[in-house]
Protein backbone atom coordinates (compact mmCIF):
# COMPACT_ATOMS: atom_id res chain seq x y z
CA UNK A 1 0.00 0.00 0.00
CA UNK A 2 1.10 3.55 -0.86
CA UNK A 3 0.24 6.57 0.96
CA UNK A 4 2.39 8.84 -1.06
CA UNK A 5 -0.88 11.40 -1.54
CA UNK A 6 -1.69 11.45 2.42
CA UNK A 7 -0.08 14.50 3.10
CA UNK A 8 -2.75 16.34 5.95
CA UNK A 9 -5.02 14.77 8.24
CA UNK A 10 -6.40 14.84 11.96
CA UNK A 11 -7.82 13.03 14.38
CA UNK A 12 -10.14 14.41 17.59
CA UNK A 13 -10.26 12.77 20.89
CA UNK A 14 -12.22 13.89 24.23
CA UNK A 15 -10.14 13.97 27.48
CA UNK A 16 -11.22 15.85 30.64
CA UNK A 17 -10.12 19.74 30.83
CA UNK A 18 -8.20 19.66 27.18
CA UNK A 19 -8.44 22.09 24.84
CA UNK A 20 -7.21 22.97 21.03
CA UNK A 21 -5.17 25.83 22.78
CA UNK A 22 -3.39 23.49 24.89
CA UNK A 23 -3.72 20.00 23.82
CA UNK A 24 -3.06 19.94 19.68
CA UNK A 25 0.00 18.24 18.37
CA UNK A 26 0.99 17.98 15.19
CA UNK A 27 3.84 15.37 13.95
CA UNK A 28 5.38 15.27 10.81
CA UNK A 29 7.44 12.29 9.08
CA UNK A 30 10.55 13.13 8.70
CA UNK A 31 10.99 14.06 5.23
CA UNK A 32 7.90 16.79 6.26
CA UNK A 33 5.54 15.69 3.26
CA UNK A 34 2.72 14.62 5.61
CA UNK A 35 1.46 15.65 9.28
CA UNK A 36 -0.99 14.17 11.75
CA UNK A 37 -2.91 16.75 13.46
CA UNK A 38 -4.19 15.36 17.07
CA UNK A 39 -6.55 17.77 18.78
CA UNK A 40 -7.94 17.21 22.54
CA UNK A 41 -11.41 18.64 23.51
CA UNK A 42 -13.49 18.31 27.15
CA UNK A 43 -16.23 16.60 26.41
CA UNK A 44 -18.27 20.32 26.85
CA UNK A 45 -17.09 20.83 23.21
CA UNK A 46 -19.50 18.71 22.09
CA UNK A 47 -22.08 22.18 23.37
CA UNK A 48 -19.82 25.00 22.45
CA UNK A 49 -19.34 24.95 18.76
CA UNK A 50 -15.60 24.64 19.09
CA UNK A 51 -15.44 21.21 17.50
CA UNK A 52 -16.96 22.31 14.38
CA UNK A 53 -15.22 25.42 14.10
CA UNK A 54 -12.05 23.26 14.12
CA UNK A 55 -13.43 20.87 11.66
CA UNK A 56 -13.72 24.02 9.18
CA UNK A 57 -10.47 25.42 9.83
CA UNK A 58 -8.46 22.63 9.49
CA UNK A 59 -10.58 21.45 6.29
CA UNK A 60 -9.64 25.19 4.84
CA UNK A 61 -6.39 24.39 6.08
CA UNK A 62 -5.99 22.06 3.91
CA UNK A 63 -6.69 18.57 5.93
CA UNK A 64 -7.43 15.82 3.55
CA UNK A 65 -9.33 13.46 6.24
CA UNK A 66 -10.83 13.38 9.88
CA UNK A 67 -10.54 11.07 12.27
CA UNK A 68 -12.63 10.80 15.42
CA UNK A 69 -12.17 9.32 18.79
CA UNK A 70 -14.96 6.92 19.79
CA UNK A 71 -16.25 8.86 22.06
CA UNK A 72 -18.24 11.30 19.45
CA UNK A 73 -20.46 8.61 18.12
CA UNK A 74 -22.16 8.49 14.76
CA UNK A 75 -24.39 11.58 15.61
CA UNK A 76 -21.18 13.97 15.71
CA UNK A 77 -19.31 12.05 12.92
CA UNK A 78 -22.82 12.93 10.80
CA UNK A 79 -22.98 16.44 12.16
CA UNK A 80 -18.96 17.08 11.04
CA UNK A 81 -19.86 15.25 7.70
CA UNK A 82 -22.33 17.46 7.11
CA UNK A 83 -20.92 21.01 8.27
CA UNK A 84 -17.69 19.97 6.07
CA UNK A 85 -20.70 19.48 3.25
CA UNK A 86 -19.22 15.99 2.76
CA UNK A 87 -15.97 17.30 1.11
CA UNK A 88 -13.52 15.48 2.99
CA UNK A 89 -14.07 12.26 5.04
CA UNK A 90 -14.07 12.22 8.41
CA UNK A 91 -14.76 9.13 10.08
CA UNK A 92 -15.05 7.29 13.75
CA UNK A 93 -13.32 5.12 15.49
CA UNK A 94 -15.45 2.30 16.61
CA UNK A 95 -15.85 -0.45 18.89
CA UNK A 96 -17.39 -3.52 18.99
CA UNK A 97 -20.83 -4.08 20.95
CA UNK A 98 -19.31 -5.89 24.06
CA UNK A 99 -17.56 -2.22 24.80
CA UNK A 100 -20.52 -0.25 25.05
CA UNK A 101 -21.67 0.03 28.56
CA UNK A 102 -17.79 0.50 29.27
CA UNK A 103 -17.15 3.53 27.07
CA UNK A 104 -20.26 5.00 28.20
CA UNK A 105 -19.83 4.88 31.84
CA UNK A 106 -16.32 6.39 31.07
CA UNK A 107 -17.02 9.21 28.54
CA UNK A 108 -20.99 9.80 30.05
Amino acid sequence: MSLENLHKWAFFYFSPAFSPEQNTVINRNQAGTCEMITVGFDPSAKTDGSVIELALQLKAEGVQFIELCGGFGPTWTTKINEVLNYEIPVGAVMYGPEFRQPLFEIMQ
